[in-house]
């Protein structure tokens, strides 16, 4: 079920199950292009999902219901991922030359050493990646992992939803899957280039690092947007869903922006730097060539520019739908405003193409 590799799909629903809402996107193709079918964001009540762990899962599943009636598709089959937190990935050496089910056999009494938990606990999948270098008799397989609960979890919101889970995917890959197909064309940067995606949602932020159009790192921090609306809700008397509103539709008095969105705006920019250094400590690399902000936070507006002039790299905010064509039945600024969040249900929603 864990689907880093799958056959070729039927028409899938992206389902990316967030700390604050539920995002569906159904995507076609038109002329080349990709096309947004269907689409809708539906809220969730506060601590549904905590750090991304589905925690009440009636309350997921109702609010999957509402944003699948609300998107009108009649599709029922779904592709949703597990948080990079909750899942194990590694690449292995494996012979040349195995089959698919031989390979899954070897895999299937190996992995217990790369897997901190009972082989009985955790779903696999593995997608070979090419042949090892100076080592022409194996090959590189990326062996991936997650506790069965967890994914028991996701499959349970989806199905109380109306949706069957067709392909269970990793949201470090699905942001992999949106960057390559949908943003690495949209930059200028050198073939070598180091690039970090930060997602900035609502309560977790991740930085994705990415070079030759593959993930080199990834790192979840406690960070995001709640603390934002958290900081509205005590200086203006609102509650969560009001102040959620009032940030979304510029509802606020003139104070907010310099004594509350800049202040925040400003810590949004320590936690990036914070965890680029998190990456240079990590890993072998000492630079950035690009930043790629992704998540609703990065909807902020000025943010990147912020970004840019303090960290001094270059820097954009994600739209993973730019040249894409828009359905008659999706409202183009909604979309608009919502496209930055999009990038994991992208990757997801992109499986249908695989």
């Amino acid at each position: 079920m864990l689907g880093v590799l799958a056959p070729r799909m039927p028409a899938l629903i992206g389902v990316d199950i967030s700390s604050t809402t539920v995002k569906l996107l159904q995507l076609g193709q038109e002329g080349g292009r990709y096309r947004v079918d269907r689409y809708a964001v539906e809220s969730l009540p506060p601590n549904a999902v905590i750090e991304k762990n589905i925690v009440e899962v009636e309350a997921v599943g109702e609010a999957i219901r509402r944003a699948l009636s609300r998107c009108g598709t009649k599709t029922r089959f779904a592709c949703t991922s597990v948080a990079g937190s909750a899942a194990i990935t590694k690449v292995i050496q494996m012979p040349a030359g195995l089959s698919d089910e031989d390979m899954e056999a070897q895999i299937q009494v190996e992995a217990s050493q790369y897997i901190p938990y009972s082989i009985e606990e955790v779903s696999l999948d593995f997608e070979v990646l090419g042949p090892a270098k100076d080592h022409p008799d194996r090959v590189n397989v990326l062996l991936a992992a997650a506790r069965t609960e967890n994914v028991d979890l996701h499959i349970a919101a989806l199905d109380l939803g109306g949706l069957t889970t067709k392909v269970m995917d990793v949201e470090v890959f699905a942001m992999e899957n949106a960057f390559n197909k949908l943003i690495v064309d949209q930059l200028s940067v050198p073939k070598d280039a180091v690039i970090v995606v930060i997602d900035i949602g609502a309560t977790m932020t991740t930085l994705s690092a990415l070079k030759d159009q593959r993930t080199i790192y990834s790192r979840e921090q406690v960070f995001g947007g709640r603390q934002l609306t958290d900081e509205v809700m005590r200086r203006y008397g609102l509650n969560y869903e009001e102040a959620r509103l009032a940030k979304r539709q510029n509802g606020l008095p003139e104070s907010y922006v310099a004594e509350v969105l800049e202040p925040f705006k400003e810590a949004m920019i320590q936690q990036i730097g914070r965890l680029i250094q998190f990456f240079f400590a990590g890993s072998q690399y000492r630079r950035v060539d690009q930043i790629v902000l992704a998540g609703g936070c990065a909807s902020i507006p000025g943010i990147a520019k912020m970004v840019q002039a303090q960290l001094g790299v270059p820097c954009i905010v994600a739209n993973p739908l730019a040249g894409m064509v828009l359905s008659n039945r999706v409202q183009a600024q909604t979309l608009a405003q919502d496209a930055p969040a999009l990038m994991i249900t992208c990757g997801l929603a992109l499986r249908s193409f695989d």
